[in-house]
């Protein structure tokens, strides 16, 4: 009886760690998965502005296209550094084929076969589609090379392990491909398309859950910044009733709130790469983030 029940535990086992390793197993694209396409560089520039790449990855205090990394990023799992993504063949991406590119921007897998953390927002840009990122690695590859190597992250255990992001990616990441709504207009559309991948506005405007992930019947409705500091505004109608859509666009563009107020913070950040983005684009946005019902976000701590 004792022998039956100790193989039983065992098979028990061997089972479990047999699913855990197929659900946290690594999304990878093939070369083969990926369709004829000529990627366009000019087109990459506006999809790595609408990415919001530089903000993250451009080294502190250089211009936008030196993308060394570098940037830390504090959560309450540790601290993440931002990596090297310009051209540099040993320590940025130069030697990375396509759809090692799209891999890692729409699954969060490493050319090594390594879940990324999702500090790197594929949460959203999974939603992107493949020729957008083509097209945008077809850009990156037009910058300079940097040679700097940021810190690895501080990242404490269990947290540090990487295989562990794959348990996070079953629960909380949603890889479906945009689909347009045919009751909607193509401006909408277009909006809902830039909000919801490339802009990855719901990273930042959404409170999460204690494992990181958004939680979903309060997305956008602002929170707890995920650096630590300050505190995310709620960007459904709840918080922007009183805005019109040609005044969050032109927020968008400039940066300056319809009171006269500036953008301040990581959201400075933002509006230097929004800025760059076509009028009818920043248009789009708008027109898809007023149209978000009211949804009451984390009531925020009272000012002591």
């Amino acid at each position: 009886m004792v022998r039956k029940l100790f193989l039983l535990a065992v098979v028990a086992i061997v089972a479990g760690c047999a699913a855990f390793w197929f659900i946290t197993r690594p999304v990878i694209v093939t070369a083969a998965a990926l369709p004829a396409y000529t990627p366009d560089a000019v087109r990459g520039q506006a999809v790595f502005n609408a990415g919001g790449c530089a903000s993250c990855h451009a080294v502190p205090g250089e211009a936008r296209t030196m993308l060394g990394g570098g940037l830390a990023i504090p959560s309450p799992f540790g601290t993440f550094y931002v990596p090297n993504i310009s051209p540099h063949k040993e320590n940025g991406i130069g030697n990375w084929s396509e759809a090692e590119f799209v891999t890692a921007v729409k699954h969060g897998t490493s050319p090594a076969g390594e879940h990324y953390y999702p500090s790197f927002p594929y949460g959203s840009y999974t939603h992107a589609t493949d020729n957008d990122i083509r097209d945008l690695f077809a850009y990156i590859k037009t910058l300079p090379p940097l040679s700097g190597r940021p810190r690895p992250h501080d990242v404490k255990f269990p947290f540090n392990i990487r295989r562990l992001v794959g348990g996070w990616k079953f629960l909380f990441l949603d890889d479906k491909p945009f689909t347009p709504d045919p009751k909607q207009s193509a401006a909408w559309n277009r909006g809902a398309y830039l909000v919801n991948s490339l802009g990855h506005c719901a990273e930042c405007h959404s409170p999460r859950n204690f494992l990181g992930g958004i939680v979903a019947s309060q997305r956008f409705a602002g929170g707890p910044n995920p650096e630590g500091q300050g505190w995310v505004p709620n960007i459904t109608q709840k918080g922007l009733k009183a805005w019109s859509d040609k005044e969050l666009a032109w927020f968008l563009k400039t940066g300056e709130t319809p009171d006269g107020d500036t953008a301040g913070g990581s959201m400075a950040r933002v509006i230097k790469n929004t800025s760059q983005l076509s009028d009818e684009d920043l248009a789009a946005m708008a027109t898809y983030l007023k149209s978000l019902p009211p949804v009451d976000g984390p009531e925020r701590p009272k000012k002591s």
